[in-house]
Formats: C-alpha cells, sequence, structure tokens
C-alpha cells in the first residue's frame, strides 16, 4: 500500500468506502510522499501529520458506524493556507499575519471536513495571494515541480505543485484573476474555477469585510490530476454555509456527467497579445480532440478577451488603490510591492462616486456580449494565457512589460469579473514541459466544462504525479 498516494481521489473514496483500504492506510501513504518531495519544492509551508492521522482514524470510525460522510471521505488533501483552519494562523503569505489565529474553520474548511476529507497540509501563496508567481518572505519560495526554472503559477501555486506532485489527491485553491486556472496550466493538472457564487468563501478571521468588486469575482476551486476528482471536490466545497452572503443554489451542477457534446468556439490566436506557438498548438490540439469525440468545433473570434482585461484591471485596480493597495504597501514583501505597481501603474483613477458607478455599469454590457456569444458557441476553447509558462518571478525581473505581462494573461484575469466558469486542463503538456488549455462557458454552465474536460481527458490519458527535481529516490 506505499502507493496510494498516487492514486486519485475517487478511487481512495471507493477503495475506503469498499474496506479495501483504510484512511490511516491512505494518510500515512500521502504523509511520506508529502516528507519525501515537498523540502524539494516547498508547496506545502504547514504540515499537519498528529491532525491528520487523529482525522483518518476518525474518519475509519465513522466509516464502521454509519458510513461516509461524503464524496471525499477518508481522502487526504490539502488546502491553501489562506483560508481560516480553526486554531491556526491564517498566514496569507504575509510576515504581519503569522499569528492571525483563525477562531474557527472557514468554509472551506467546514465543508471539506463536512465531507469526510482528511487535511494534511496547507499549500503556499504569495504574499496577499495577489501574484502569478508564489514567494513570500514568510514561507518562501514554491518550486515548480516540471521545472524549477519555471513558475509553478499563483496565486495558489503551491496548491498546483502539491497536487501535480502527489502530495495529497486533490488541493483547494482559490481565482480572483486566475489563481485556480494558471497554476493548474504552470503545473500540468486540472484546475477548476466554478461560476462566482457557487462555492461559499467565508472565513471568520478576515480583518474587513471585501470590497463589492473582490465579493462578486473570487471563488474557490479544486486542483486534480484527474476530471472526477475535480467533480467531486466541488461536491464537497459547494455545501451551502450560511455565514456567505453570495452562495446561489447548485440544483446537481456536480453530478456524474455524461456525454452532450456541443458547439465549441476555437480561439487559438488573437492580435490583442503576443502569442507563443506552443500555446497556439496546445489549443488546436484540443480542438481535434474535441472534434474526433463529436463536439462542432468552429475556429472563431468571441468577444475581445482585452476588453474584459481592461475592466478587470480598472475595477480591480482602484479597488485595491481603496483597500489592499495601502496594506500591501504597509505589510507586503518586496516582490509583493513591485508585482502590485507592474499590476496598477498606468491604470486609469477613478475618482468619485460617479465615476465608480458608472465604470462598474460597463458589466452587464461585458456579460451580456457574452451571454449572446455563449448562445452560439456554448463552450469557448482557448489559452490560459497567450504566454507559455514562465521563468519564474518574471514580474518582478527588471526586464519585466506590464502591457505584455497584462495582455498575455487576458484570457483568465478577464473573465472574473463577469462570473464565469473557467477549466484549464494539460493538453499539450510533455515530461518537463507543462502546457495546457482552458475551457470557458457561460454562468451556471459549469457541467459544460466538466463533459468536455472528461472528453479531453480521455484523449489526453492518465496524469501521473511528478517526482521533482530533488528528490533523493522514487517511493
Amino acid at each position: 500500500m506505499n502507493d496510494l498516494w498516487s492514486w486519485s481521489a475517487a478511487d481512495l473514496a471507493s477503495g475506503i468506502a469498499a474496506g479495501r483500504i483504510t484512511s490511516v492506510e491512505a494518510t500515512e501513504s500521502a504523509l511520506a510522499r508529502m516528507d519525501a518531495v515537498n523540502p524539494a519544492i516547498n508547496a506545502v509551508v504547514d504540515t499537519l501529520h498528529d491532525q491528520a492521522m487523529e482525522s483518518a482514524r476518525a474518519a475509519d470510525a465513522t466509516l464502521r458506524r454509519t458510513g461516509p460522510l461524503g464524496a471525499l471521505h477518508g481522502v487526504p488533501i490539502t488546502v491553501k493556507i489562506n483560508v481560516d483552519y480553526g486554531g491556526r494562523a491564517t498566514t496569507n503569505g504575509v510576515v504581519a499575519y503569522q499569528d492571525l489565529i483563525a477562531p474557527e474553520d472557514g468554509s472551506v474548511v467546514r465543508n471539506l471536513r463536512a465531507s469526510g476529507a482528511v487535511i494534511i497540509g496547507r499549500t503556499n501563496t504569495p504574499c496577499y495571494s495577489m501574484r502569478g508567481f508564489t514567494s513570500n518572505d514568510l514561507h518562501g519560495a514554491t518550486k515548480n515541480p516540471h521545472n524549477p526554472d519555471l513558475t509553478p503559477g499563483g496565486s495558489s501555486g503551491g496548491a498546483g505543485a502539491a497536487t501535480a506532485a502527489g502530495i495529497g489527491a486533490m488541493g483547494h485553491g482559490n481565482d480572483i484573476g486566475g489563481s485556480v486556472r494558471h497554476p493548474a496550466y504552470c503545473n500540468a493538472i486540472y484546475g477548476l474555477r466554478p461560476t462566482a457564487g457557487v462555492t461559499p468563501a467565508y472565513n471568520p478571521s478576515q480583518l474587513a469585510e471585501r470590497f463589492i468588486v473582490s465579493q462578486m469575482a473570487a471563488v474557490q476551486g479544486p486542483h486534480a490530476r484527474t476530471m472526477e476528482d475535480i467533480r467531486l471536490a466541488m461536491l464537497a466545497l459547494q455545501q451551502p454555509d450560511p455565514r456567505d452572503i453570495w452562495q446561489i443554489p447548485t440544483d446537481g451542477l456536480f453530478a456524474p456527467v455524461s456525454h452532450r457534446p456541443c458547439r465549441v468556439a476555437l480561439h487559438a490566436e488573437t492580435d490583442e497579445a503576443r502569442v507563443d506557438q506552443e500555446v497556439t498548438a496546445a489549443i488546436r490540439l484540443a480542438g481535434e480532440m474535441l472534434s474526433e469525440a463529436g463536439y462542432e468545433v468552429v475556429e472563431t473570434t468571441p468577444p475581445s478577451l482585452w476588453e474584459t482585461m481592461e475592466f478587470w484591471l480598472l475595477l480591480l485596480g482602484n479597488e485595491m488603490r481603496a483597500g489592499l493597495g495601502p496594506l500591501m504597501e504597509q505589510n507586503g514583501d518586496w516582490k509583493m510591492k513591485r508585482a502590485y505597481h507592474l499590476l496598477t501603474d498606468g491604470i486609469p483613477y477613478i475618482e468619485d462616486r460617479d465615476g465608480f458607478l458608472k465604470a462598474y455599469a460597463k458589466r452587464s454590457t461585458l456579460l451580456r456580449k457574452w451571454q449572446l456569444f455563449f448562445e452560439e458557441f456554448p463552450l469557448l476553447l482557448t489559452a490560459v494565457t497567450w504566454a507559455k509558462p514562465m521563468v519564474d518571478d518574471y514580474d518582478v525581473s527588471d526586464n519585466a512589460d506590464a502591457d505584455w505581462f497584462r495582455r498575455v494573461y487576458a484570457p483568465i484575469s478577464g473573465t472574473p469579473t463577469i462570473g464565469l466558469p473557467g477549466l484549464s486542463v494539460p493538453v499539450g503538456a510533455e515530461p518537463g514541459l507543462p502546457m495546457g488549455i482552458q475551457l470557458v462557458a457561460g454562468r451556471h454552465a459549469d457541467r459544460r466544462l466538466l463533459e468536455a474536460g472528461v472528453a479531453l481527458e480521455r484523449a489526453i490519458g492518465p496524469r501521473a504525479p511528478v517526482d521533482p527535481a530533488g528528490t533523493v529516490a522514487k517511493q
């Protein structure tokens, strides 16, 4: 049973439920894997050995008494260190918050525990979870298990690297501008940003309520090595929490998927940004895979992704200037401060109430364009970013090009402000060369993403865990 760490969440859950294995066995294997490979990548920055084993023993006892609690019963997983785990610090990668102890579990941890999941550790994030690269002065840098010279992505880079390396069957992340989909892309795994409002996200330790743009755009979502694990994770994460004011009913959105091919818009090239040829090739390859699976794939141009990105920059940039920005300037490390200026310098200022209200009103115009587009094409197949996974810490390098950087991120950073779901799928990935594509759908059409993701997964084949460079030996 030494290889249980490499099993999918679905296989672990079914094996535990059937009595073929125990949660204790699965958790011991996961913890051994974490101890073996985490030193090379620093993905998990708060290890929970004792707590995990206690949870695993409780999961086995509960199974004997009453049966599984939920879809992830007994399954070892990780959560990001910016969500509340009762009794431990919600650091969010900030030195000043190293003693910010959560009084109780937040929505994410509560729901995962209620599903029977065993949390083995908490994963790294950049300072304030606001970079596409994962390092901070408190916990250090997370390395990409495929290639340590590449970014593991951000802000859920620890979750992505851990899941890719077999530390936990799935990893939790959150996404306000690509922070689930980008690490999935950089680590060649699956990552879902669900429709805004599907997953509750209340944190009892939060110092103040988030401003309106962040409330409308931020979501919680999973990383996994299989599409079925993405679905199971969503069954757990979507459970109601009355403390979260934005949650919406899901009505079977994440029930077992069927095969329902639909029309797909393929968008592999653009004049809105410089496009790496590897990205275009992966998108076209995914188009061929979907076509062979019965989808009608049509190459066309969707509504402007750059227009949605400009809206994201304007609204979120100004919101940050009013709230998170001053906190970053006060408590952030130098990389966070530099990245913040790369993101916001040159963005027009919204000076007054009327200016903000008029600017925010454009959200309806943008969303209407996209809803009409999805009437004709229920799915968009495009890039995660127009650039292949970047060299680590590009955003704080002396040669960082702000305009290029913003434009290549438009496919994932623009859509959150209008609430759209997106799925990162590792099409085109090769050993040591992570790659992938993004599927985007209309609001509440997450099921379309899962169905197409499963079709692509069948063509891709299984995603085995990666042995990071620097590990002593394979287990």
